[in-house]
């Protein structure tokens, strides 16, 4: 009986120490995790805010090259590779111009992907939809009519941290606005950046 209490008392557990040596590990491992997770996000709305200057120098090299809008052309062979649909000429990408502009860029070779010019439009890295058009009457107190980038679906908070940096972090004014305030938790059904 000495013996098997002899035994039992060698037979410790872990030390405190040894505990918190643990605990320090699985902190670090947790903290490891969130911080990658926020460069992650972090990651997404700078590509975001790039997704909208590759659009619009993609637009304006067009613009440039071929004197007209794509989406908007309504030139023969325009671009070269044609088989696209045409526009009204007028100088606005409006109505369904929208899904030619992606059309024209790609067989123009200034963006990557596949369009059909009618119903497939570009993601952005949250998933949702973006495109290009002629706003008349965008949201907000200050902005102008004019040709705006949409993204459709983003977090608010991602709206508020593009505005916040590229413009005046307000969702009713200033060349970036959105369709609704920018409330944490929720989702802004577009977002206008002003081309």
């Amino acid at each position: 009986m000495q013996n098997l209490k002899r035994k039992m008392k060698d037979q410790a557990g872990f030390t405190l120490v040894e505990i918190a040596i643990v605990m320090v590990i699985i902190g670090l491992l947790i903290g490891g995790v969130l911080k990658g997770q926020a460069m992650i996000e972090n990651a997404r709305v700078k590509r975001v805010v790039k997704q909208a200057d590759e659009i619009r120098a993609a637009v304006m090299t067009f613009y440039d090259k071929f004197g007209v809008y794509p989406g908007d052309e309504n030139l023969p062979n325009v671009p070269p590779v044609g088989g696209d649909g045409t526009g009204n000429g007028n100088g606005q990408i409006a109505g369904t111009e929208n899904f030619e502009v992606f059309r024209d860029l790609s067989l123009a070779n200034l963006i990557g992907g596949s369009y059909n010019g009618t119903s497939i439009l570009p993601k952005h890295a949250f998933g949702g939809n973006m495109d290009l058009i002629w706003v008349g009457n965008p949201p907000g107190a200050t902005a102008p009519p004019g040709h705006y980038l949409r993204f459709y679906n983003l977090p608010a908070d991602v709206c508020f941290e593009i505005d916040t940096k590229n413009d005046d972090g307000n969702a009713a004014t200033g060349t970036i606005v959105g369709n609704a305030a920018y409330t944490t938790g929720t989702t802004v059904g577009i977002l206008y950046m002003q081309f």
